[in-house]
């Protein structure tokens, strides 16, 4: 889709649609929309006063201009109230716009930048947040269904005052990046898992990179299992020994700073079938989302070379898949990790923390000062948090309260959990350094204690983000499916950082 910064008036642009909006509770509406108001002889101000129009959030009301004005129809988005509004209601506004144009089959589409003028947003955001929420809500997974040609060719923001339209273009570049990294993110997470495997997921990693120009900049490499073992990631390994899939440790490096090492990790189990503690059938099809914490970090990498940030950042894939077989680990099995911690294994459902932990000790390795992993870990967090809201965990205050500052700007919600000292005596084992599951009580929590122990010098956050990771019904900029969860705020986090 092509996106145009046009400099005119509302009541000039050309097209199939122009999208306006409307505050909740305004009865006289003002700015663009008063404009168009006037010139379509009041019938927006008349639909306000007969309840046809509220302004509710992403409500959307369309009007025929009848030759009036140049676009043929008008569209009005609620904004919600006005004592809310903020760039996360921009994006539900713009995703909710875009989904109704895109329903009205409208080929070139015109909007208003959602509160750059009274909504007092400063213009980059505004037309950032525009655009995430426009993309983010046409993404559509077709690769194995055929597509109904109903997309939007030409995108254009309609600004007036001259003095925003550089500010307009650099906040909608940023948009269009971070919207097609995280939209990259959740086209790996609808992949079924028999056509991304580990091997097949480095395989689309190193084509990606290729397409989007950043084989020079991005430096990818994996490790083997014959690597791994000569590392002694026992841990890592003892998942993916149940697979015919061998396992893919892929890492990528972006180097634009000096500064200290950041690491991103993301779980990548590329299907769980929790190995011989066997999950039940039912919604045994959504485990091929497991390594939703992968894409995450895949995408995050992608949007921070392409905005050329200056950063100094590692990302850590390291890709499996948990299957039962004859060589699969099994319950009551030990197994030594890379820093040479023995794990009793009580769950081999309890994998994506074996992974990680084996990864952390890479990360500390390399010299990695800051790391931070994402993970679709624990039904606890799911059990705690719902669908709505990570959980967060970590051994430095001031870096869980960075990305809880940051996640308030990407809408991405984070909620902070305790690790008292206390919760490590469920962790511990009898014939082990401790053991990889301290049973259901505070199940999210003493997963970040397990991981805790893998590291040692490092500022460390680990966010869990099980329940976030597929959505199963359509909500504003959020299809069906993939969320790619994390993206955002992983970008933002790296840049503050930085």
């Amino acid at each position: 889709m092509k996106i145009e910064i046009l400099h005119q008036s509302v009541t000039q642009f050309d097209g199939d649609l122009l999208i306006i909006n409307l505050f909740k509770g305004v009865q006289q509406p003002g700015g663009a929309t008063g404009v168009i108001d006037k010139t379509l002889n009041l019938i927006i101000s008349q639909a306000i006063q007969k309840g046809e129009l509220t302004g509710a959030i992403g409500e959307t009301v369309v009007f025929h201009t009848f030759g009036k004005l140049p676009t043929d129809h008008v569209l009005v988005v609620g904004l919600g109230p006005s004592e809310k509004f903020g760039t996360e209601q921009i994006r539900k506004a713009s995703g909710a716009a875009a989904q109704r144009a895109q329903k009205l089959k409208a080929k070139r589409v015109g909007t208003i930048v959602h509160g750059a003028g009274i909504g007092g947003i400063d213009p980059v955001l505004a037309a950032q947040s525009l655009i995430e929420g426009t993309l983010l809500a046409l993404y559509k997974f077709t690769e194995y269904k055929k597509a109904i040609n109903s997309k939007i060719n030409e995108f254009c923001i309609v600004e007036m005052d001259k003095s925003k339209i550089k500010k307009l273009q650099h906040g909608a570049e940023l948009g269009r990046i971070l919207a097609e990294a995280q939209n990259t993110a959740r086209d790996l997470i609808n992949e079924p898992s028999n056509q991304l495997t580990p091997t097949k997921l480095n395989n689309t990693i190193t084509a990606v990179l290729k397409s989007l120009g950043l084989v020079k900049h991005v430096e990818h490499h994996v490790l083997g299992k014959a690597a791994l073992n000569k590392l002694k990631m026992g841990a890592l390994l003892s998942v993916a020994q149940g697979s015919d899939n061998k396992p893919q440790f892929i890492v990528l490096r972006y180097k634009n700073s000096n500064k200290p090492l950041v690491c991103l990790i993301g779980k990548t189990v590329t299907f769980d079938s929790g190995g011989i503690s066997l999950k039940p059938a039912a919604g045994m099809a959504r485990m091929k989302g497991d390594m939703s914490g992968g894409a995450a970090v895949i995408g995050a990498t992608l949007a921070l070379a392409r905005t050329k940030s200056k950063v100094n950042l590692m990302t850590i894939v390291p890709a499996v898949e948990n299957m039962p077989s004859g060589k699969a680990s099994k319950p009551g099995d030990v197994v030594r990790a890379m820093n040479g911690k023995t794990i009793e294994i009580i769950s081999t459902d309890a994998e994506g923390r074996m992974t990680l932990a084996d990864a952390l000790c890479y990360a500390e390795k390399k010299g990695s000062q800051i790391i931070i992993d994402i993970a679709t870990l624990t039904g606890g967090c799911v059990i705690a948090l719902g669908e709505i809201t990570a959980a967060v965990m970590g051994n430095e205050q001031k870096l869980i309260d960075t990305v809880l500052e940051v996640s308030n700007a990407t809408g991405e919600k984070h909620w902070q959990l305790p690790l008292f000292e206390e919760y490590k005596e469920q962790m511990k084992s009898d014939v082990a350094d401790l053991k990889n599951s301290g049973g259901r009580p505070a199940s999210a929590i003493t997963a970040g204690i397990f991981l805790q122990e893998f590291v040692s010098k490092a500022q460390w956050l680990h966010i869990d983000i099980a329940g976030k990771e597929i959505v199963e019904k359509e909500n504003f900029y959020q299809p069906k499916g993939g969320t790619g969860f994390g993206v955002r705020t992983l970008f933002a986090l790296c840049r503050r950082l930085s």
